[in-house]
């Protein structure tokens, strides 16, 4: 029995106009009715997804979301930090040399608010456009200090430029941290070992509840480490291959409310 469903936003629950469908929402109510957890699992901080978690009716005592792709669990009502990864001063410096090797845009992600770096002049970062909701904060790698929170890097910008860029990264990088794509246009640095399986197993770990208990549904890359731990491993059809080779079902894509069918036909009762 499905106890626990952690479901990405973007290309997943999100169609392409970055809304929740009326089916989608009605079937997580339902879900929620019945006593099932819903969580939402992505890259973005809490501030950004506020929105939607009103939407859904998800802001009571007993709601949790997973944040920074599996580097924080908060609770919704409060902001409460129940587990938490971050990187350090020493990364994000480490990161900041590698984003002006690349000639790349670097922003940190600091609890709430966006640093955003002066690793390259020429190419200038789409995170502000990507994630409108959030703080943004121009800083300079003085500001950089120990004392505070550095949730994780990330590089916005465009596909192309940005791909060819991702294939010159030395290897100790990957070995050093998780390198991850969540986006066609978004690259990101998080703590080696921390991922949105991480996060998804430490909150079924403080409820109690098993793996196989857990349904993890999503699209893109970032997705893989959740697909692989859950029980129940979701694919959307817009997913990229991986997901689609892990998940143990595929469903309709993000525009035909593909989260809702999986949950109606198998956590529904």
């Amino acid at each position: 029995m499905i106890k626990l469903i952690a479901i990405d936003l973007d290309g997943t629950l999100l169609d392409e106009e970055k809304q929740i469908s009326l089916r989608n929402k009605k079937a997580l109510q339902a879900a929620r009715a019945q006593g099932t957890k819903v969580v939402i699992c992505t890259g973005r901080p809490l501030a950004g997804i506020r929105p939607y978690l009103e939407e859904l009716e998800m802001q009571s005592a007993g709601d949790y979301s997973i944040t920074f792709n599996g580097g924080l669990v908060q609770k919704n009502d409060t902001g409460e930090i129940v587990e938490k990864a971050a990187l350090r001063q020493e990364d994000v410096l480490d990161l900041v040399d590698l984003a002006q090797n690349l000639n790349l845009p670097l922003d940190v992600l600091s609890d709430e608010v966006v640093l955003s770096l002066p690793t390259s002049v020429q190419h200038l970062s789409l995170y502000p456009q990507l994630n409108p909701l959030l703080t943004f904060q121009a800083a300079t790698v003085e500001e950089m200090t120990p004392e505070r929170l550095y949730n994780k890097a990330v590089v916005g910008y465009h596909q192309d430029y940005l791909d060819q860029q991702i294939a010159k990264i030395p290897a100790r990088y990957k070995e050093r941290y998780e390198v991850i794509k969540s986006r066609e246009n978004l690259l990101e640095f998080m703590p080696k070992g921390i991922t949105k399986a991480f996060g998804i197993a430490s909150l079924a770990q403080d409820l109690a509840f098993s793996k196989e208990e857990v349904m993890g549904i999503g699209d893109e890359e970032n997705d893989l480490p959740m697909i692989e731990y859950a029980g129940f491993g979701v694919a959307m059809e817009n997913a990229v291959a991986p997901i689609k080779q892990k998940a143990n079902i595929v469903t309709g894509t993000n525009e035909e409310d593909g989260v809702a069918q999986v949950v109606e036909k198998y956590v529904l009762h």
